[in-house]
């Protein structure tokens, strides 16, 4: 009875984190549909940045306000200016954050017996029932795998189109913008963003809301996942350490295609080393 106990409050727990994350993930999916959004989401100077910083009442926002130790807001990458770079640096912390939510929400989702049990249909070839996110992803095929990021690398393709607003790096872009895709891509039929049209008639308020909405639950997200991915490894995050059954990964989830795409540090060492040696001029 102990151990049934446990199992319920545990079951109890996750389902808790997945509710949770899908309400804080929710308002990641929204794009706004006017073609001139508030000043708010312009984001182009360094100056509107510590204004937005200021702007987010959650408790870091109110706390820290505008925190930057690495100096990166003053910063110039490649061949960007200063304003371009925020917007990169904008661009990139929103999609970190929308990513980092559906990483979370699918490491829960994935834990659930309903997902990781067994199955009359087999998923994928190779599936093993009752095992962890991690080795689910081993499990699956490379040729799975490769799908999986083509799929993945077409959409980051489209979201780099302008389209009806500027690219987030030029003025006026819209850092964390994705564009409309019905209509454009043959082989979409629903927006990835508010693909209903429920957010269409937002005020200006509810959007910039939404934004610092989205950005709190992206960094924490972000957190999220690093802790469940730590804890997976053994190491100690509380409370997520304090779960009964945790699922613990023997694997590493830097190496995403162990096993399959593989190859031996050594040979390849001496194969650099060669190849570098066949281009030195004779001493």
């Amino acid at each position: 009875l102990k151990e049934a106990k446990k199992g319920e409050q545990d079951l109890v727990m996750l389902r808790s984190c997945i509710l949770f994350a899908c309400f804080a993930a929710s308002s990641a999916f929204v794009a706004s549909r006017d073609r001139f959004p508030t000043k708010i989401l312009r984001m182009a100077t360094q100056e509107e940045l510590i204004a937005l910083a200021e702007s987010n009442r959650d408790t870091l926002g109110s706390s820290l306000g505008f925190w930057d130790p690495l100096g990166c807001s003053k910063m110039s990458f490649w061949l960007l200016t200063n304003e371009q770079t925020i917007g990169f640096l904008r661009h990139a912390e929103i999609k970190h954050g929308r990513v980092a939510m559906a990483a979370f929400v699918g490491f829960c989702v994935q834990c659930m017996p309903l997902v990781k049990g067994e199955h009359f249909f087999l998923p994928y070839r190779g599936y093993v029932a009752d095992v962890s996110p991690q080795e689910q992803w081993d499990n699956i095929p490379v040729i799975g795998k490769l799908q999986i990021l083509v799929f993945l690398g077409m959409l980051e393709s489209y979201g780099e189109i302008p389209g009806e607003v500027p690219h987030y790096t030029a003025p006026g872009g819209i850092p964390g913008y994705y564009p409309p895709l019905v209509g454009k891509r043959p082989e979409f039929f629903f927006n990835l963003y508010d693909p209903f049209n429920w957010f269409s008639e937002d005020t200006p308020e509810d959007r910039e809301r939404g934004l610092n909405v989205e950005l709190n639950n992206g960094r924490m997200a972000m957190l999220g996942i690093m802790g469940l991915l730590s804890v997976s490894k053994g190491l100690a995050v509380p409370p997520l350490n304090s779960i009964e059954g945790f699922p613990k990964y023997s694997g590493d989830v830097m190496i995403p295609f162990e096993g399959q795409l593989h190859v031996a540090m050594p040979e390849l060492a001496a194969w650099t080393e060669a190849t570098f040696a066949s281009h030195l001029p004779p001493q």
